[in-house]
């Protein structure tokens, strides 16, 4: 039978119409979903760089991390943790249980290969949620504008002439460019004194400042355009388009060829939703135009994958490390 009400017409009847109204709102609001204080995100989010302050993670990431955020509606905070050659800082994601989204970190090559040169209590196969991939890193080897080597046949013979006397600096003991240097250094017959940096930024004040005598990382770009850097040669397949008088190591006769991509991670059993939502806004900023201009800053190769496609990547990369290690016979000091 339904319900009569008074007519709107008189006090009584207006205060039992708004009575009703409340009280049907209220249920209302209690059997349906919070979506307004429970929709992802509705706090910052944390990104989690591996590196100190100021080198070209820095610079890439800040870009991205700003894009994305307005897709997200959410500032992203930049958090520096370095360690290890940059593994420490990703690596702690797998000891976080919290994986709702606001801990996010980025992930390279040497943390997938740190399993293999050191015991940890986890594995980059199972312990990360894999979000994106976003390039590929650029390996050059330069030296300051106003160093005596004008190739890098010059910069080899002296360093097998007075071995073990000039420098070469790499961002961690067991980066990928680290062991690369040593392999061409092994092939030539020379010997350099390799030293360890945390960051790339430190590896660049050093060799302009000529207290290092090799930069041998990405991110030489900016440097060498502004007239500091001398790029002899880079480890990549073909010429960079943005340096084509710098040859490859390959063409100058040594068949080495640096793959190091970088992307995004965060602590594993992520919800499904969530992980979306962050791999939709990223791809997103992935082709922001400030973005693209850092990147192409960094002369960084896009190397745009999805999460489940950047997984099945890391896993494959496992093995192919524990291969490469045990070709060279390469040990951390």
């Amino acid at each position: 039978m339904p319900i009569a009400f008074p007519s709107p017409a008189t006090p009584v009847a207006r205060r039992t119409v708004l009575r009703a109204g409340l009280g049907a709102l209220a249920a209302s609001t209690l059997g349906a979903p919070a979506f307004a204080s429970t929709a992802f995100p509705n706090k910052p989010i944390q990104l989690q760089l591996p590196f100190p302050a100021g080198g070209m993670f820095d610079a890439v990431l800040r870009a991205l991390a700003e894009a994305a955020a307005k897709d997200l509606g959410q500032p992203i905070v930049l958090m520096h943790r370095a360690g290890a050659g940059g593994v420490t800082g990703v690596s702690s994601l797998t000891s976080m249980g919290d994986a709702d989204g606001y801990l996010l970190g980025v992930m390279h090559n040497s943390v997938i290969r740190w399993p293999h040169m050191n015991k940890v209590a986890w594995d980059p196969r199972t312990d990360f949620t894999y979000l994106m991939g976003l390039n590929n890193l650029t390996t050059g080897i330069a030296v300051a504008a106003d160093a005596p080597w004008k190739t890098l046949a010059e910069l080899l013979a002296d360093a097998k002439a007075r071995p073990g006397q000039l420098s070469w600096g790499n961002v961690g003991a067991i980066s990928a460019n680290r062991i690369y240097a040593e392999r061409l250094a092994r092939a030539a017959g020379a010997k350099f004194n390799f030293i360890p940096f945390k960051g790339g930024n430190e590896q660049l004040t050093a060799v302009v400042g000529r207290h290092l005598d090799v930069y041998g990382d990405p991110g030489f770009g900016a440097m060498a355009r502004s007239g500091k850097l001398r790029v002899l040669a880079t480890f990549t397949e073909q010429r960079l388009s943005q340096w084509p008088n710098v040859p490859t190591v390959r063409e100058l006769g040594h068949d080495l060829v640096v793959q190091s991509p970088f992307g995004l991670v965060a602590p594993k059993n992520m919800d499904p939703a969530v992980r979306a939502r962050l791999e939709s806004a990223f791809q997103k900023a992935a082709h922001d135009p400030a973005y693209r201009r850092i990147v192409d800053d960094f002369d960084l190769a896009p190397w745009n994958i999805g999460g489940e496609a950047y997984r099945q990547y890391a896993v494959a990369q496992y093995d192919r490390e524990k291969q490469m290690l045990d070709e060279i016979g390469f040990k951390p000091e």
